[in-house]
């Protein structure tokens, strides 16, 4: 029994799903998870050391944390989880340096050991990596840095080869600021002889939490200006002991799904810092927020809210990840908004299920926008025009990846009816608990197993 929907998506033989009943507020507080963007690579960073690491706040729940997990733990590494927060590394002895096939098609994370592989055995083997299906996202960045820095490196039967004696420093320039690029090569290069500097670095959040983490471990690593990351490398680097900054991602999903439904929520932790851009955004739409000493509360302000014209970009700017979410609610504001992706040239995949529930959206290859973009005059559907405000209706939901997904939540959390979500498995590899977190606020939210009664429709 196989179930199509309307975009020839096939249902995963799996069937866990949510069941959503839409137009009920959230309210009340909860707790954000410390993000996975970060705690996945520090996991990785621990085997720079033979030392014991203690990483608080980990989202213990998360796919990719236990996918990482398994990555590292083929390789010698042993994981001690204290509570659902709290975990203890240790990596004393290296014991193999090829990362199993299954596990580099899991996500994009496998490239970072190979740093710390070539530290600690002098080889590393990588398969090619997966992830989310948000269009291309080759690792040649990556890859070239650790050639410069004096890996050498062949492809053989899907996987990356490398070997080096010592890796060594030099200067990167980026040709684009990519987070993974960046976080791989400050990893390799806080062993490597000599000093590093990467230029056109990525700096987000994340990235200066992995510094913070690295520095704690021993690392020397200053951030200097104009995108310019300095790794001077050590001889050794030892245990440490970090608390993982709070998830900003799931912050701004539970932010819009708060608006989007006329609630009032209190997010726990969560930064003002890490999330100026997209405060400032709410401003510019209408709607209010507040800020406290133990989080931010988000609710209230006009509404319908003012449409705009937003363009993602590297951090400070625009988090592509807030993008989807932010479509859904700017369904619901008044007049003609336009979203302008420059980071991926694929991203926009989701809205086709949006518009089955009502949405008004169209998606054009020309840059509706101002910042400079890799996807000019490439024939790439970047950039969307939302008109609103139109009221979305349930639907059955078949989620693609992990942020389009949330953004298939918060659509059915505002849509009148009752929405079925497949593909949770993507929401569960990168949110923790979610649907709970969703039912603290209020939400009509239940999760049914695979041996759930299946709807007439599938």
């Amino acid at each position: 029994m196989v179930a199509v929907n309307s975009e020839n998506a096939v249902h995963p033989p799996r069937y866990s799903r949510y069941v959503i009943e839409g137009g009920v507020p959230l309210t009340g507080e909860v707790r954000l998870s410390g993000t996975k963007n970060a705690v996945t690579k520090m996991i990785v960073a621990s085997l720079l050391s033979e030392e014991p690491t203690r990483l608080r706040n980990a989202p213990r729940h998360v796919g990719d944390v236990s996918i990482t997990s398994a990555v590292v733990q083929s390789l010698g590494t042993q994981l001690t989880w204290h509570d659902d927060s709290t975990v203890t590394i240790s990596t004393p002895d290296v014991t193999n340096h090829v990362i199993p096939l299954e596990y580099g098609r899991k996500n994009r994370l496998a490239i970072l050991t190979a740093g710390p592989l070539l530290h600690r055995t002098g080889q590393a083997v990588v398969p090619f990596p997966g992830g989310d299906r948000i269009g291309p996202r080759p690792i040649n960045f990556h890859v070239d840095g650790l050639i410069q820095m004096g890996a050498q490196m062949e492809v053989r039967e899907g996987a990356y080869h490398f070997q080096a004696s010592q890796l060594r420093g030099t200067t990167i320039k980026l040709p684009f600021p990519s987070v993974g690029a960046t976080e791989t090569l400050i990893i390799a290069a806080t062993l490597a002889k000599g000093v590093t500097i990467i230029q056109n670095a990525a700096i987000e959040p994340e990235i200066l939490d992995l510094i913070k983490f690295l520095q704690k471990m021993g690392a020397i690593i200053e951030q200097r200006t104009d995108r310019k990351i300095v790794i001077e490398g050590v001889p050794r680097l030892h245990g440490a002991d970090h608390r993982i900054l709070a998830d900003r991602m799931e912050g701004v999903s539970l932010a819009v799904a708060a608006y989007v439904t006329h609630g009032n929520i209190k997010l726990l932790d969560a930064n003002q810092e890490h999330l100026l851009t997209f405060l400032n955004t709410l401003y510019r739409v209408g709607l209010d927020f507040s800020v406290e000493d133990d989080g931010i509360r988000f609710g209230g302000g006009e509404w319908p809210p003012r449409s705009i014209a937003i363009e993602t970009d590297v951090h400070p700017g625009f988090m592509t990840d807030w993008q989807q979410p932010f479509t859904v609610l700017l369904t619901q504001a008044r007049g003609m908004s336009v979203v302008h992706e420059t980071l991926y040239e694929d991203r926009f995949g989701y809205t086709a299920t949006l518009r089955q529930m009502g949405a008004d959206i169209g998606l054009y290859s020309k840059c509706l926008g101002e910042l400079p973009c890799r996807f000019r005059e490439r024939e790439f559907y970047h950039s969307a025009i939302i008109r609103g405000p139109t009221p979305l209706h349930a639907t059955t939901l078949d989620i693609p990846d992990i942020r389009a997904g949330c953004s298939y939540i918060v659509a059915a959390l505002c849509a009148n009816g009752t929405s079925t979500v497949y593909g949770i498995e993507h929401i569960e590899r990168g949110y923790e608990q979610l649907d709970a977190k969703l039912k603290t606020l209020g939400a009509h939210i239940e999760k049914l197993g695979e041996d759930a009664p299946l709807p007439d429709d599938v």
